[in-house]
């Protein structure tokens, strides 16, 4: 009995400690067989990540196919820019033409050649040398940030590739005798002075294939009153401009069914003159939910509403090439020239008007405005009654480093262009501080990297008649193709 007893109890303790090693077993082995799902699962993702991205690497290197199903884009011989025409049946793409985008050769067709010729390898080579020893000054990080002038260049192409297929804008119609057709068609005459933007870009579109006659398939909806036209117009004048506008949009709503369905969001309207800020003060509806496409663009302006609005660059209308530039001649470290009609400005000119470096003007100029421009290494842009001057436009042009000392300025294309790579911003309160900031730029090597990429970007800020690719008309255009409603537009609804 007594052996049975402790036969039962050795069993008992055996089978218990069996359980218990058993069970102890149990997550060890899951733990472990987890851990081998997970080595796997790592291993087969990272080589479809690897070759996933390879691809996509692949994909816009050298060249990229470019092509349109729209009947009314053209392109020219090779060169550096495309063209387009306005002839009355535009031709389609022609498929093997290339131009250059920063220091890329990218093709538009099969027959674009993917090697480089012995003169561009050699200016790669030459480049490629240039920027190892920027970067060795300043730090590879911040000279990754500063070298691309496009934010994300692949995705601005595959998108404006898909913009020139099938954007299109619906402009209210009018009459040529209608009573105010002068400020609501395009002006005959080739626009002229500081606010010519807003007439170039009317004119461009007008005549491009992004109009449609057909309401129901468009995009967006143009309301093509003039702000500089209204205010030369004895009719209106400047204290009417308010009174118009509001009695437009109201019209419009009225006879057209299109506002009522977005409360106006897939309307736009365009204004380089400072008045179009204000012009909408009696029509809350289109300052709030429309888009404003000004040249007038400061987070400071409650009128204004940056990623809902864009800003227009105001440009000074030039119908020459642009001039040949070299960079050696330019022994002046910085320059501004024009009216002291702001407190910063006067800042500006008291701090710096006896420095044998920085060289600031209010008042006419002895010297040719060019000639200041192509010998300054920096261009100074300063806030004057408004955000927006024609100087950023006029430094590009010239090959001149525009520093920008504008506090709450929406730069023009800045959802598209890295402006650090091509620009200097400087707060107002570091005016005292300008000398010292411009020539650690010179001295480090940056600014040969920033006034290379001027000489990339310029040609975003220019007009033309006709409008040239990637100029500054297709860049407003993709500022809008951006911001198009997401609402869907259905005939009927209201």
């Amino acid at each position: 009995m007594f052996r049975s007893s402790s036969f039962y109890h050795y069993s008992h303790n055996h089978v218990a400690t069996s359980f218990k090693s058993f069970f102890f077993f149990i997550p060890t082995t899951l733990a472990l067989l987890t851990s081998l799902f997970i080595l796997i699962y790592v291993y087969s993702t990272s080589i479809i990540f690897t070759h996933h991205h390879h691809q996509h690497h692949h994909k816009f290197q050298p060249i990229l196919h470019l092509k349109s199903s729209s009947p009314n884009f053209t392109l020219p011989s090779p060169t550096s820019h495309l063209t387009t025409s306005s002839h009355k049946n535009d031709s389609e793409f022609i498929k093997s033409h290339t131009f250059q985008l920063g220091d890329h050769i990218l093709g538009l067709g099969p027959q674009s050649q993917h090697g480089l010729s012995p003169d561009q390898s050699s200016l790669k080579a030459e480049r490629s040398t240039q920027k190892k020893k920027i970067a060795l000054s300043f730090g590879s990080e911040k000279f990754e940030e500063k070298t691309n002038v496009f934010h994300d260049r692949d995705i601005f192409l595959e998108d404006y590739k898909e913009m020139h297929r099938s954007f299109k804008i619906y402009v209210y119609p009018h009459k040529k005798d209608d009573p105010f057709a002068n400020v609501l068609l395009p002006v005959k005459t080739e626009p002229g002075g500081n606010y010519a933007s807003e007439s170039y870009f009317k004119k461009a579109l007008m005549k491009s294939h992004f109009i449609t006659n057909d309401p129901t398939e468009a995009d967006l909806f143009f309301m093509p009153f003039s702000i500089a036209s209204l205010r030369h117009d004895r009719r209106v004048g400047v204290g009417g401009i308010k009174d118009f506008v509001r009695d437009y949009v109201q019209n419009i709503i009225h006879k057209y069914p299109y506002w009522n369905r977005t409360d106006g969001a897939d309307h736009f309207y365009v204004a380089c003159h400072s008045i179009g800020r204000s012009a909408m003060d009696k029509a809350p509806d289109v300052k709030f939910n429309a888009i404003q496409v000004v040249c007038s663009s400061s987070y400071f302006l409650s009128g204004y509403i940056a990623h809902k609005d864009a800003c227009l660059p105001q440009i000074w209308p030039r119908k020459e090439n642009l001039p040949k530039l070299v960079s050696s001649n330019r022994r002046k470290l910085a320059f501004f020239a024009g009216a002291a009609n702001s407190a910063l400005r006067r800042n500006l000119v008291e701090t710096w008007k006896n420095d044998s470096e920085i060289f600031v003007h209010h008042g006419r100029l002895k010297t040719p405005y060019a000639d200041e421009l192509l010998g300054s290494k920096f261009c100074l842009h300063v806030k004057g009654f408004e955000v927006n001057t024609a100087r950023i436009g006029d430094s590009l042009y010239y090959g001149c480093v525009p520093v920008i000392i504008a506090d709450h300025y929406d730069l023009p294309f800045a959802d598209v262009l890295n402006w650090k790579s091509f620009s200097v911003v400087v707060t107002t309160l570091d005016i005292p501080l300008l000398k010292k900031i411009l020539k650690s730029m010179v001295n480090s090597g940056e600014y040969l990297m920033l006034q290379r990429n001027v000489l990339k970007v310029r040609k975003h800020f220019q007009w033309h008649s006709p409008p040239l690719e990637l100029d500054s008309f297709y860049m407003v255009m993709y500022e809008l193709w951006l911001r198009r409603s997401s609402i869907p537009i259905l005939l009927g609804d209201s």
